[in-house]
C-alpha cells in the first residue's frame, strides 16, 4: 500500500468513527458535506493564516511554523475528506494530480494569457 492509500485509509477509519461514512447516498448529502469540508477549510486556513505575521502593524507577532505545519495537515484531512466525498479514490486523486499538472504547465508555456476552462474539462 502506498502512502496516499494508507492516508485515504486512515481518514476513512477516523470518518466513520466520528459517524461520516463516504461518499454520501445522495447528492444532496454530498452538496452538504462537501458545505462543511470547505468551511472547515475556509477556517484552517485562516488558522494557517494565523501563523504568519500578518499583521503588518503589530509588533508582536512571530512566524510558528510548527503551527504552519500542523494547520497545513489539517486542512489535508479535510481535503482527502472532501476527495472521499465525490467518490474519488488515491489513484483518482493521483491521475487528476497528472493531468492538472500538465494542464498548468501548458497554461504557462503558452503565457496563460487567457482563462480558458476547457482545458481541462478532460480531467
Amino acid at each position: 500500500m502506498d502512502k496516499l492509500e494508507e492516508i485515504f485509509r486512515m481518514q476513512d477509519a477516523l470518518n466513520r468513527r466520528i459517524g461520516v461514512n463516504l461518499p454520501p447516498p445522495s447528492d444532496e448529502e454530498k452538496a452538504k458535506w462537501i458545505l462543511n469540508y470547505t468551511r472547515a477549510m475556509q477556517q484552517e486556513t485562516a488558522e494557517l493564516i494565523d501563523s504568519v505575521p500578518w499583521k503588518w502593524w503589530a509588533k508582536y507577532q512571530k512566524f510558528d511554523e510548527q503551527n504552519a505545519k500542523v494547520e497545513v495537515v489539517d486542512l489535508f484531512h479535510f481535503l482527502v475528506s472532501l476527495a472521499q466525498t465525490l467518490g474519488m479514490t488515491p489513484d483518482d486523486v493521483y491521475q487528476a494530480y497528472l493531468k492538472k499538472n500538465a494542464v498548468n504547465f501548458q497554461r504557462q508555456d503558452s503565457g496563460y494569457a487567457k482563462k480558458d476552462e476547457s482545458d481541462s474539462k478532460h480531467i
